[in-house]
């Protein structure tokens, strides 16, 4: 913990104990560090994973060859973890990842205005 964050705590320990709507912010937020957490640890390890495949040599038969990027075995972790992470995402953010209540309020206020356009066009 930070020296603000641990400061801010001590001083505000007894408001943040006692109100639900903190904590309930707080381990949203947690679950959305741990989610940016797991995605940069995907990119990270499955970099490493496909740039450590351009310089492998596979023995085959009685002659190496040199791995190419048109193999399964160089995208395989790439696919089933980005299948993995994209569950985190949806567990984290929901199912109204896109179309949120902030979304559907400005489409009912976008069209509300239109209609009022609407009716004032012709009156």
């Amino acid at each position: 913990m930070g020296r603000f964050r641990r400061r801010m705590y001590e001083d505000y320990r007894h408001e943040f104990s006692t109100d639900e709507s903190y904590n309930i912010a707080y381990r949203k937020v947690k679950r959305i560090k741990g989610f940016y957490t797991h995605l940069k640890v995907y990119f990270i390890v499955n970099a490493i994973i496909i740039i450590s495949s351009l310089n492998s040599r596979g023995f085959i038969g009685n002659h190496f060859e040199i791995r190419n990027f048109r193999e399964w075995e160089v995208y395989s972790t790439a696919f089933y973890w980005g299948i993995a992470l994209a569950i985190h995402a949806f567990s984290v953010f929901g199912p109204d990842i896109f179309f949120n209540k902030e979304w559907e309020d400005k489409k009912i206020k976008k069209y509300m205005e239109k209609e009022a356009q609407n009716k004032n066009k012709w009156e």
